[in-house]
């Protein structure tokens, strides 16, 4: 007898109703938990908070601000922006900072997709190229800017999170 692909797919069921998605309340609250615990290592880095994150530093503008009103793809691109300026800083401090951005921006990427709006993966500074001398001559000062503006973006994504954020 020659079983087609229904006996197969017989075979298989029991296997297959064992598989589930993951609940998108799990990777929201994993999204926020990630968040805490990069704003935590940046807490434990000591000289983060001698600059508050709204002061305007000259030279350092390409570091973003906060913005009030976040949706997925703006959280994507400023997390990408930080990425790459921590990245290009090649601090030690800030390392594992950087790895866990991009942890979150993937978990991001889950939960746009579970809102059926899939982000395209977001690039960051072209310019960041042309700002070398700038970094190489001020690297304390632009880790100290980028790690105080990124954990005020981190406070400002953990409450959008709690109110849905758009796509």
């Amino acid at each position: 007898m020659h079983c087609g692909p229904l006996c197969q797919l017989l075979w298989l069921w029991p296997y297959l109703s064992y598989i589930q998605a993951v609940p998108i309340q799990k990777v929201q609250d994993d999204t926020k938990t990630l968040i805490k615990t990069i704003v935590t290592r940046i807490n434990d880095i000591s000289h983060t908070q001698l600059v508050p994150s709204k002061q305007r530093v000259t030279g350092l503008d390409f570091i973003p601000g906060l913005h009030p009103v976040l949706s997925l793809s703006k959280m994507d691109q400023t997390l990408a922006i930080y990425q790459q300026i921590l990245t290009s800083l090649s601090s030690r401090s800030v390392i594992q900072i950087a790895n866990d951005l991009e942890n979150l921006r993937d978990l991001l990427h889950l939960l746009a997709s579970s809102e059926s709006c899939p982000l395209p993966r977001a690039r960051g500074l072209e310019t960041l190229e042309s700002l070398g001398g700038v970094l190489e001559a001020s690297l304390y000062s632009t880790e100290v800017v980028a790690l105080s503006r990124l954990q005020g973006s981190l406070q400002d994504m953990l409450q959008q999170l709690d109110i849905s954020p758009r796509c």
